[in-house]
This record gives structure tokens, C-alpha cells and sequence, in this order.
């Protein structure tokens, strides 16, 4: 029900998610991503719980490739679950259970990882792998312009309704956090055009946190 790429900014460090699926607040169950750690996708028959347990193992310092592996060792219901991380090297890892529903499949890339089930065919995680690895920008608008060529790919195999983007930078909480949790017309849309309003901001905000004296003006009437 679920198609995503979990990604690192070589140039950055951030870490990001984006994920899309015919099922209703996809990101808030599925989209995981520490500073400095990694990035995970848990999806399928989520158990959200394997999101925080990966990062947990590549924060011992394991690698994506063990602590996914570790993760579903310690899984009781391994053959219904499907996950994609990447570590701080940008080495990425899936794991696909059997019981996977659907078409599903995955595409492993330089610095990311892009799977799904219940996809239209099988080419759409090489399709968001290939954008990813040749798009320019930002980590934020290259992992929605991998959502965009998924989609365009096929996407699932029935309408999506809802999406997510989640990025980590530096600070404990996410340098962005943008979701449209249900439409009946196309999330990674609502995503990307939130995104646009957003991007121009999002340093700014970090500012805001770190030092109010030197942060801009909200721009809000009162605040001009």
C-alpha cells in the first residue's frame, strides 16, 4: 500500500524520507530520520516500532545492512514487514518480507533505497533511485522529484491519498515535517507545493530556535 525512498545529502548530512500510500497518515507511522544516524521507512503491514529500533542499532554503530538485519531478527512477524534504511555512509539496506502484499520490490542507489508493495509494476523503485541519483537541489526536492518519477512509473497500484516528507538535519527535531495525512487528489502534490512555501523558511526557523535575537520577522501582521 506504500511506495518511499529513504536518502543522505553526501554534501549535507541530512537524512530524509519520503513516502506516499493509498492508506491515511502514511508518515506518521512509517517515516523515520536521525541527525547524524540515518533514515527508515518501515511499511507494508507497518509495525512502526522497527523505525526507532534500526536507528537504535545504527546508533551503536552498526551499519544499515546489520541493523536492519538485526531489527528483523528481533521482529516476531519478519515475513509481513518491509524496510529500507540508510546510514551515515550512505549505504542502504531492505529488507522485503514474503508476505509483502502485492507487486512489491526495491532499488538500493548511491546514498539511497526506494521500495514498495501494492505498486502498478515493478519498475517503480528503480525509477525513484534513478531521479534520486541524477536530480540537483536540495535533499528535500530531490527525494520529492523520486516521489514524482514513482509516481509517474506507475506509483501504487491504486489511487494514493496520503504523503509525507521528513528531513534531519543537525538539531534533534526535524529540519522539515511536512504531511497531507488524506485528499482525494494527489498528495506528493500537496507535499511538494508545501515544500515550495516551506523551503524558503526552513533556515530561518532553525535560526528562531537556536538564537531568536538574530531571527527575521515572521512576516505575520504584528510582526512585520
Amino acid at each position: 500500500m506504500t511506495f518511499s525512498i529513504v536518502a543522505r545529502c553526501a554534501e549535507t548530512g541530512q537524512f530524509g524520507v519520503a513516502i506516499s500510500s493509498s492508506s491515511p497518515a502514511v508518515a506518521a507511522r512509517c517515516a523515520f530520520a536521525q541527525p547524524g544516524i540515518g533514515a527508515v521507512a518501515s511499511q507494508n503491514i507497518t509495525n512502526p516500532a522497527l523505525g526507532p529500533a534500526v536507528l537504535s542499532h545504527l546508533a551503536a554503530g552498526q551499519s544499515a545492512v546489520e541493523a536492519v538485519a538485526q531489527a528483523i531478527s528481533d521482529e516476531a512477524f519478519p515475513d509481513h514487514r518491509q524496510i529500507l534504511a540508510v546510514d551515515g555512509t550512505g549505504a542502504a539496506a531492505v529488507h522485503s518480507g514474503e508476505n509483502a502484499l502485492g507487486i512489491w520490490t526495491s532499488a538500493i542507489g548511491t546514498d539511497c533505497a526506494a521500495g514498495g508493495n501494492l505498486l502498478a509494476n515493478d519498475t517503480v523503485p528503480a525509477a525513484m533511485v534513478a531521479e534520486f541519483e541524477t536530480a540537483t537541489g536540495t535533499l528535500a526536492d530531490r527525494l520529492i522529484l523520486a516521489m514524482q518519477a514513482g509516481l509517474h512509473a506507475g506509483g501504487e497500484a491504486g489511487p494514493v491519498h496520503s504523503a509525507g516528507l521528513l528531513i534531519a538535519d543537525k538539531q534533534v527535531w526535524p529540519y522539515a515535517e511536512l504531511r497531507c495525512d488524506w485528499t482525494e487528489d494527489c498528495p506528493i502534490a500537496a507535499v511538494a507545493r508545501a515544500w515550495e512555501v516551506y523551503k524558503p523558511q526552513a533556515d530561518d526557523y532553525v535560526t528562531r530556535a537556536l538564537n531568536p535575537t538574530e531571527a527575521p520577522s515572521y512576516g505575520v501582521p504584528g510582526d512585520e
